[in-house]
């Protein structure tokens, strides 16, 4: 594509030669003359300005002094790019409607329309699968799953039963739904366990990312609102709510029982326990640890998650702490001296 062309889709103003040519994407450190980068980040202004990019996509107030890439100028450069990028990008895989041989589906099990069952996949009595829809390699389907049309399930990816499904949920490898939450009873010598007799229940536009779990309820229902996004290595326990179009990353977990309002952020490795709120918008930065609830539109950060602007004042705080121990030593070293002097 010319830049120009680029530029008509992304609509964006054009400083420089509309004509070069671009035959793909890279980040700024690694793109050649050949082809497109962006500056989203101030902090990259500096590597933007360096860059062997051909053409560099900018916010339309952005300072950058790159004598030889055209410049694109427009309101949201992250989006832009990723349009860009969907230009330069491999032609899908086109997985073949049908059975694969190797596939078990029980006789009972009802399959929508354009349906694709890869090889060693199983389907069990009772699931009713949408249009669509295709269950990847070695992947399991329990009894009486219900899923919407179009969805995409990867390979080895297990779905207990009863769980149910809206329509175009993506589920990547590894990824466990429905196993049994951590229900024990402990008053007694043993730990005996409670059954945990609820469901999963995943509403329309979910993705859910590679060896992630979530967990059935002990009663009613674990609930995955519209538009969440999860990522890779996540644990949500038994009967949490997670609100529509909330982003949980890598590795963070949350317990039993807790509840999420829409579009909350929980950053990498962000541990919630069980029973508390989190209110709309509200952001958990990565590794934080949230034991009480945080109300809308609140950021929270530390080992004992508090109002990241709390938060901050503390660790200045602490990095002060050699330096104040030193003058308290000096200080009573001269209160020891006027004491002596005294005697």
């Amino acid at each position: 594509m010319t830049v120009g062309e680029i530029a008509a889709e992304i609509q964006a103003e054009i400083c420089g030669d509309a004509a070069r040519e671009i035959i793909g994407a890279a980040g700024l450190e690694d793109a050649m003359p050949n082809q497109v980068s962006f500056l989203a980040n101030p902090r990259y202004l500096r590597a933007a300005e360096k860059s062997d990019a051909g053409a560099i996509v900018l916010g339309r107030d952005a300072v950058c002094r790159n004598g030889q890439a055209v410049l694109l100028r427009v309101e949201n450069p992250s989006k832009a790019f990723a349009k860009i990028c969907a230009f330069f990008a491999p032609e899908p895989i086109v997985f073949p409607q049908g059975i694969h041989a190797a596939a078990t589906v029980s006789p009972e099990a009802r399959l929508g329309d354009g349906c694709s069952v890869q090889p060693g996949a199983v389907i069990e009595a009772g699931a009713e699968i949408g249009a669509g829809c295709i269950i990847g390699a070695n992947s399991y389907v329990g009894h009486f799953v219900r899923m919407g049309e179009g969805c995409h399930i990867y390979p080895n990816v297990t779905i207990r039963e009863r769980t149910q499904i809206g329509r175009r949920v993506v589920i990547h490898a590894g990824a466990v739904i429905g196993a049994d939450g951590f229900g024990f009873d402990i008053t007694s010598e043993t730990a005996e366990k409670i059954p945990q007799t609820g469901i999963v229940k995943i509403d329309d536009n979910v993705e859910i990312g590679a060896n992630t779990t979530v967990d059935r309820a002990r009663f009613g229902q674990t609930w995955i609102q519209e538009g969440v996004k999860i990522d890779n290595l996540v644990q949500i326990a038994h009967n949490v709510v997670v609100g529509k179009n909330s982003l949980l990353a890598a590795q963070s977990g949350v317990s039993g029982s807790t509840r999420l309002g829409q579009r909350v952020i929980i950053g990498g490795q962000g541990g919630l326990v069980g029973h508390i709120h989190i209110g709309d918008h509200a952001i958990i930065t990565a590794q934080a640890g949230v034991s009480k609830d945080v109300p809308p539109r609140t950021m929270v950060a530390g080992h004992h998650a508090r109002p990241i602007q709390e938060e901050h004042k503390t660790e200045a705080a602490v990095k002060r702490l050699p330096d104040l121990i030193k003058k308290i030593r000096e200080m009573e070293k001269e209160i020891e001296l006027l004491k002596q002097s005294r005697d």
